[in-house]
C-alpha cells in the first residue's frame, strides 16, 4: 500500500462529520455535530470560516441554487450562505426527541437520502428516509442502529449503504426512476481489527473510500470482490467520513472525532477532531444537488 501525504486543517471537532465539496464556492464544508458548528474551508484563500447553530448539525448538502441543505437535529433546512437565513423544510421522527439525523446524500435524480439514529445508540431504532420534491420523507429502510455512509454506482444501478455496527457494506439494486431499493448482497465485510465503517464515497473506478472509526484511516475497498485495496493512514483513531473535491476532484477531505477518547488518548492523538486533505491517484464525482 502506498504512503499518502496529508495536510491537516485544525478544527478540533468533538464529532467531525458531513464533509461536502461545494463547486460554486470552491470550498469544503464539514460539521461538528454535537456542537452545531459548520466549517467552510476555501481552497483558494485557505481561510476557514465557522458558523454556529443551536442544534445538532449532522449533514451538509446543496440545492441547485447553491444554498446548503442542512440536517439539524431531525429537521432539514435550507441555509442561504449570503443572507444566513434558515428555512425549515421538513422533519422526521418528531415523537423521538433523542433521535437525530446522521448521514445524508443526494441521489442522481436529485432526491435526498438521509438516515437517523438514537443519541443513546439504541439498537434497531434508526431509519433511512428518501425526501423528494414534495418534502414528505418516505422510509426506505428500518431497524438500523447507526445509519451511515451511502454511494451510488456511476450506472445508477447499485446503492451502497452502511449501518455501522454491522461492520458491513451492503449493496442494493437501485431503481433510478422510483428510488426503490432491494437488498442484493453484502459487498464488503469489515474485519473486527479494522474498526467500524462510517462515512464513505465512491471514485470513478467504482471503488469505495470508507472512513473507519477506531481504524485510524480511510480504506479503499473493491465492492465487487470485497477486497481491501489501499489505506490512507492518519494519526488519529476515530476517522468518521470523507468526500472527494478540489479542482480536479482528486482530493479527499477526511473528518475525524475526539469523542470516546480518554484524556491520555487525546494527548497521544492531539490531531483528533481535525480534518485532513489528501491527494489521491483517482477522482471522485461532483455531488448531486437537491431538486425541489
Amino acid at each position: 500500500m502506498k504512503t499518502y501525504n496529508f495536510t491537516s486543517i485544525p478544527s478540533q471537532c468533538f464529532l467531525g462529520e458531513g464533509p461536502y465539496w461545494h463547486v460554486g464556492r470552491q470550498s469544503f464544508f464539514w460539521v461538528d455535530i454535537e456542537n452545531g458548528k459548520l466549517f467552510e474551508r476555501n481552497l483558494k484563500t485557505k481561510e476557514t470560516k465557522t458558523r454556529s447553530f443551536p442544534h445538532r448539525l449532522a449533514v451538509v448538502l446543496e440545492d441547485r441554487e447553491g444554498n446548503l441543505i442542512l440536517g439539524l437535529d431531525r429537521k432539514l433546512a435550507r441555509f442561504d450562505l449570503d443572507t444566513e437565513n434558515l428555512t425549515w423544510l421538513c422533519e422526521v421522527e418528531s415523537e423521538y426527541p433523542l433521535h437525530r439525523f446522521n448521514d445524508g446524500k443526494v441521489d442522481p435524480k436529485g432526491r435526498i437520502w438521509i438516515g437517523t439514529l438514537s443519541t443513546l445508540f439504541t439498537e434497531g431504532v434508526g431509519s433511512l428516509y428518501l425526501v423528494d420534491q414534495d418534502l414528505k420523507p418516505k422510509k426506505q429502510l428500518g431497524n438500523l442502529t447507526i445509519s451511515n455512509g451511502m454511494a451510488w454506482t456511476e450506472d445508477n444501478r447499485t446503492f451502497y449503504f452502511i449501518d455501522t455496527p454491522t461492520r458491513q457494506i451492503k449493496a442494493y439494486n437501485f431503481d433510478l426512476e422510483t428510488g426503490e431499493i432491494k437488498f442484493e448482497r453484502i459487498a464488503v465485510d469489515i474485519p473486527e481489527n479494522l474498526g467500524f465503517p462510517d462515512g464513505m464515497c465512491i471514485d470513478r473506478e467504482g471503488m469505495l473510500w470508507v472512513a473507519h472509526y477506531s481504524g485510524s484511516g480511510v480504506y479503499r475497498w473493491n465492492p465487487v470482490t470485497g477486497k481491501l485495496l489501499d489505506k490512507i493512514e492518519l494519526p488519529v483513531p476515530h476517522v468518521t467520513s470523507c468526500c472527494f473535491g478540489g479542482k480536479n476532484l482528486d482530493m479527499l477531505l477526511i473528518t475525524t472525532a475526539q469523542e470516546n477518547l480518554t484524556e491520555s488518548q487525546l494527548k497521544e492523538f492531539p490531531m483528533s477532531g481535525d480534518v485532513f486533505l489528501v491527494k489521491t491517484n483517482t477522482r471522485g464525482f461532483e455531488a448531486n444537488q437537491f431538486l425541489y
